[in-house]
């Protein structure tokens, strides 16, 4: 079958995605309630007894506000680093022991035929990840909630046939807004969130004919549009001589109230 996913939904008010390959299904973050989350399944013809597992990328409430009530309505692992564990203790309630599950940033985890591998990403959380899934020769990334992508991250985001990466905001209308500038400052610092033009410079790096489509992530229901983001990728990465025809890349929406279609990562 080869990997196939959907962003249940992306942005600032939550964040959860399934990645699944026909033997294995999984959900990266919890970031709703668990009715909430029950409802974006079902959107997409899951239920929570289908579920595997939970992997977590950090302990942010907009990636862990449904996580206790969804592991244990439906008694499912969840996988984080030492860090985020100890981090998100308060947050999510009572897991049971055995579905208290480490995956260490940098490594690498089969879930049956499904592989997953964790890289470190700079984020103001205790040990933020972001993920990378295999199944063959296929790749998917996931990396979100980052304020610069280092040549680590690169790395392990490189060579993907299918990216779901950050693109935060509009650095003009994040200065223009209303948020108090300690906020501002946090968002725009290394610690915080990748802007528009930083996510173009970041793709014009990993075009190398594999990447065939990027989901635009996270985008602030403030200080970002979808249209304006995906304008602002595309001419930042043709800024830096990255030029592409929809033929052979496409940008695509997330959205922050309902999951973005199936999308099979072999069908380019």
């Amino acid at each position: 079958m080869g990997l196939k996913f959907t962003v249940l939904s992306s942005g600032s008010t939550g964040n959860a995605t399934l990645v699944a390959n026909g033997e294995v299904t999984l959900m990266i973050d919890a970031g709703f309630s668990c009715r909430r989350i029950d409802e974006l399944l079902r959107e997409r013809g899951v239920t929570g007894t289908e579920l595997n597992g939970i992997l977590i990328t950090h302990e942010h409430s907009d990636h862990i506000k449904g996580l206790g009530a969804v592991a244990r309505k439906y008694n499912l692992p969840v996988y984080a680093n030492t860090e985020t564990w100890k981090a998100m203790e308060k947050s999510i309630g009572q897991i049971p022991e055995e579905n208290r599950c480490l995956l260490g940033t940098g490594e690498t985890r089969d879930f049956g035929s499904l592989r997953v591998e964790s890289f470190a990403i700079s984020h103001d959380a205790a040990e933020p990840v972001g993920y990378s899934f295999y199944d063959g020769k296929e790749k998917l990334s996931v990396c979100t909630d980052l304020g610069y992508a280092s040549d680590k991250v690169k790395a392990a985001i490189a060579d993907s046939d299918v990216l779901v990466l950050e693109a935060n905001h509009d650095v003009e209308m994040l200065r223009m807004g209303r948020y108090p500038w300690n906020i501002k400052r946090r968002i725009l610092g290394d610690m915080g969130h990748l802007s528009n033009e930083a996510t173009g410079e970041l793709m014009s790096e990993l075009m190398n004919g594999r990447l065939k489509r990027t989901y635009l992530a996270h985008l602030s229901r403030e200080h970002n549009i979808p249209d304006l983001a995906r304008m602002a990728v595309r001419s930042s990465m043709e800024d830096r001589g990255c030029f592409y025809k929809d033929s052979e890349f496409q940008l695509r929406d997330t959205y922050y109230d309902r999951p973005t279609p199936w999308d099979t990562v072999a069908d380019l």
